[in-house]
């Protein structure tokens, strides 16, 4: 992509130094529609409409650039000229302080800057390492190298180079606030929330402080608070334009998470009002699961999901939306048609690859044997507290989590990602697939460092747990490839694994938008089927090397025998029955996935079956799983 955008951008400014400024224009329109946040395109259209004497757009498209990308010196140098030129003097002053400003910076540091807001993540980086090998001293590019290794998520690099700007300027606010982001971007929520208090303590009022404060708790489950501080940042705001949107936004998904869905609905459908082609709005109104779209709302999603000019993403949160709202009116064709098509846009950007998944199976499966566990035996921290719940995504994990929280002894989290992050400091992770590139990495821990790992994970989930209880939920599904470095670490840790008739499961997934990072082997009937099949592979490695360490828990059969599968849970934690796990839809705490609004109802069928509304598309789907479809259940 970077080829052919500065080839474009060449062709552009080639064309204007011929004096074919509209030729010029027009090969910035393709560029744009490629990348319409370029600011060197916005910059050379400023040039373009100067040659052809139009003040009024080249200043339209300078202070484009300049938004986008605020070190530009030509643009500011520009913009001044126009502005004294049209006698708009403050404006003109305005963009001579920009310039000056630049101008005290060094050359490095201003183009590494400016290559960095394009997206040039690789030149910037090179400029300021070669100058900081000189000028180690300089916080400022210290920070913008932090910012880019962040960008690459290098956020361990990133961090460290936060912590030495700091040590050298501790009231350094906005490298502060990079270090937030950047511990929460590396998963580490809790210490990016102390960060977040520090800077409140600076200026109570900063609004950028207020949204990463609130960030950080919604990392650590927190939801509450955040209501309310999204609320007076809402205050005294126009009801449209983008940050209102995405306040509007970030509030209804708190107001989901702790059960409050009429409220929810309010506030997304002012996320909509504020930005009508606002995608991820209608698709949270989606996700919701018990949401109906009207005839009008239909018709409008219709529409937004036509127009060419829509960003990516938004068109892929529009197709899952609009592939709900067809389910919901019976039309399974034309709602296929749309999931097909929102999973074949969310995988062009997608690393992820099958083989990958295999080949860290097999690997796996010859490093870890039962031999491995059985010298290890009584390794790790001796404490009963975690219960993992793992499997496959929208296989039902967030419906046994919900009925163990329902235990008076039982608190449940979210989806914590410190197993695997743990296993990726052990022995790597594929930049890809996320997954472990070197899983015999837990064969060369040491007795004290299973110990010491158990133990941190116990400290570090500590901020999960309000509640006081005595155990608590990991739902984190992925953790089934980790189950061996589980067993080392936390030998008297719960483990539970919710399986689900593949495919339902598999079905399930597909017609489901993840995060952006996260399960990406659900955008593809191939795929998914794949990584089902290496599921029970890996499944049945557990069972073979650890026997009986892993409770299995059939999802049909759950629903079949409510009681009888709730006792056997119970059971296997070591807890006494109560009947509140019965009627755990009654439970009131904050539920994090796309199941939330469904386990705050009755278990029902209707989950079994809704496949097969989709059985003539499906049969690519059942012949990629082959012997799967009757194994799962051996």
């Amino acid at each position: 992509m970077s080829r052919q955008r500065d080839a474009l951008l060449e062709e552009a400014r080639a064309l204007r130094t011929r004096q074919r400024a509209p030729e010029a224009l027009a090969v910035l329109a393709r560029l744009e529609a490629l990348l319409p946040r370029f600011s060197r395109l916005h910059q050379e259209r400023g040039h373009c409409y100067i040659l052809l004497g139009d003040a009024p757009r080249a200043i339209e498209a300078l202070s484009t650039a300049v938004g986008l990308n605020p070190t530009l010196p030509t643009s500011w140098d520009m913009l001044e000229q126009l502005y004294r030129m049209l006698g708009d003097a403050p404006r003109a002053e305005a963009a001579a302080r920009h310039l000056k400003a630049l101008k005290q910076l060094p050359v490095q540091v201003v183009v590494a800057n400016s290559l960095f807001a394009d997206g040039d993540l690789e030149a910037a980086e090179a400029i300021l390492r070669e100058y900081l090998r000189d000028n180690d001293s300089n916080v400022g590019a210290r920070r913008l190298l932090a910012r880019i290794r962040a960008e690459s998520g290098a956020f361990d690099e990133a961090e460290a180079l936060l912590e030495t700007a700091l040590a050298q300027a501790p009231d350094y606010h906005a490298a502060r606030l990079d270090y937030a982001m950047t511990l929460l971007q590396g998963q580490k929520p809790g210490r990016a929330r102390e960060e977040a208090e520090r800077l409140l303590e600076h200026d109570p009022d900063n609004r950028d402080y207020i949204k990463q404060y609130a960030a950080a708790c919604v990392a650590l489950g927190d939801h509450e608070p955040v209501i309310d501080l999204y609320g007076r940042l809402l205050d005294g705001q126009p009801p449209s334009g983008p940050e209102v949107a995405d306040l509007r936004l970030w509030r209804g998904n708190a107001l989901k998470v702790t059960g409050r869905q009429a409220e929810a609905v309010a506030d997304y459908r002012a996320s909509l009002h504020a930005r009508p082609d606002n995608g991820v709005a209608w698709f949270s109104l989606a996700n919701l699961k018990t949401y109906r779209f009207s005839d009008d709302e239909l018709g409008r999603l219709r529409a937004a999901e036509a127009r060419p000019d829509l960003q990516r993403m938004d068109r892929v949160y529009l197709n899952f939306a609009l592939g709900k709202a067809l389910e919901d009116r019976g039309d399974y064709a034309a709602s296929w048609r749309s999931y097909g098509r929102g999973n074949a846009l969310r995988r062009l950007d997608s690393r992820y690859r099958s083989e990958v998944a295999e080949a860290c199976a097999r690997s796996s499966k010859q490093s870890l044997s039962a031999e491995v566990f059985a010298a290890r035996a009584g390794w790790g921290a001796d404490d009963p507290a975690p219960i993992f719940v793992v499997g496959l995504p929208r296989s039902g994990s967030t419906l046994i989590e919900q009925i163990l929280a329902s235990h008076s002894a039982v608190e449940g989290t979210q989806e914590l990602t410190e197993i695997g992050r743990y296993a990726a400091e052990l022995g790597g992770r594929d930049p890809d697939c996320g997954l472990p590139l070197d899983p015999e990495a837990l064969l060369r821990l040491t007795a004290e460092e299973a110990r010491g790992l158990g133990e941190r994970f116990l400290a570090e989930t500590r901020a999960y747990r309000r509640l006081g209880r005595p155990f608590f939920i990991d739902k984190m599904p992925n953790n089934f490839w980790h189950i061996g470095l589980i067993h080392l670490i936390l030998p008297r840790a719960t483990i539970i694994d919710v399986r689900r008739e593949p495919m339902a499961c598999c079905f399930s997934n597909l017609k489901q938008l993840f995060g952006t990072t996260n399960q990406e082997f659900t955008y593809g009937v191939e795929d998914i089927a794949r990584y089902y099949r290496v599921y029970l592979d890996m499944m049945r490695h557990w069972d073979q090397v650890l026997p009986g360490r892993v409770l299995r828990v059939s999802y049909e059969d759950l629903v079949e025998d409510l009681e009888g599968g709730v006792r056997r849970m119970l059971d296997h934690c070591r807890l006494p029955f109560q009947p509140a796990c019965l009627t755990f839809y009654a439970t009131q705490r904050s539920v994090r996935t796309p199941s939330s609004e469904q386990v705050r109802q009755p278990i029902g069928r209707e989950g079994l079956d809704q496949w097969r509304r989709y059985a003539p598309w499906l049969a690519p789907l059942r012949e990629a799983l082959g012997d799967a479809l009757t194994e799962y259940r051996t």
